[in-house]
């Protein structure tokens, strides 16, 4: 951000002095051609007297303004992001994962743990995210999925327990269960559990066998280690992710996800369960 500093007074001094016929644009543009305090001085004397200017050149430039002011934002929160996932890499982060499904080859480089909520329109975005990077890296990621639904009970709790049922039979049925509940989470929270046992049986799955899992001890305490790690992570929303010991909150950009990646790939492992 320091570095974009300098230039925005620059041109805002050039602007002004290209927009006034005015002694003091005249010493302006001339001090600098000398050094830049001599510019300072001149310019701030002259927004002094005539403190409107300002607000016309911004006017007339503002996509511009607007421009270099978000791109000093998003340098500043990749600056922010690095500084805490330089410290979370010396926190390893502990949670369950047996008899969790995993995607990828479960020896990743990089382990992304995801805690989300299958109702949730945030953690829709931040699963196109994951896949983007799976499609990059390939073999470098594995993704495991813990729930965090926010209704226990309505469509995205039943999901969930849906989804760790389907598990047990087969883990590929149960990712394909997963691209289902987000590629129609409209339906998903429109008709809850019929469409949850429609894409359940259009995939496959034994549904006598999943009706006695889905309410099985063996689900209810799988779940039930997932929210206890959330609690424990101090995880306040979704979605949530471990990437690695790395901690990303919300649906982040795709690019800043993938610094995570990279940051996790070149430095530790995955903590152990």
């Amino acid at each position: 951000m320091k570095k974009m500093k300098k230039p925005l007074v620059f041109l805002t001094a050039l602007a002004l002095c290209a927009a006034l016929s005015l002694p003091q644009a005249e010493s302006a543009r001339a001090a600098g051609a000398g050094s830049d305090p001599a510019l300072a001085a001149a310019l701030e004397t002259l927004l002094r007297e005539r403190p409107e200017i300002i607000l016309d050149v911004l006017r007339q430039n503002s996509e511009a303004v607007l421009d270099i002011a978000q791109q000093g934002s998003n340098l500043r929160r990749k600056h922010n992001l690095e500084v805490q996932w330089r410290k979370d890499m010396e926190n390893p982060k502990s949670v369950q994962l047996e008899n969790r499904p995993v995607l990828g080859r479960p020896d990743a480089r990089v382990r992304i743990v995801a805690f989300s909520d299958f109702t949730c329109h945030f953690c829709e975005q931040a699963s196109k995210n994951v896949e983007a990077l799976r499609k990059t890296y390939g073999d470098d990621i594995c993704l495991i999925f813990k729930h965090l639904p926010l209704d226990e009970k309505g469509p995205g709790g039943i999901a969930s327990s849906y989804f760790v049922a389907i598990a047990q039979q087969d883990e590929d049925k149960a990712w394909k269960f997963y691209d289902l509940m987000f590629s129609n989470r409209d339906r998903l929270l429109a008709e809850g559990e019929p469409f949850i046992k429609e894409s359940a049986q259009n995939l496959g799955v034994d549904m006598k066998r999943l009706a006695r899992d889905v309410r099985s001890k063996k689900v209810s305490d799988i779940l039930a280690e997932d929210q206890k790690d959330a609690q424990k992570l101090g995880v306040e929303g979704t979605p949530y992710f471990l990437v690695n010991d790395l901690v990303v909150r919300g649906a982040l950009p795709l690019d800043l996800f993938r610094d995570a990646v990279e940051m996790a790939r070149d430095g530790k492992k995955g903590a152990k369960p």
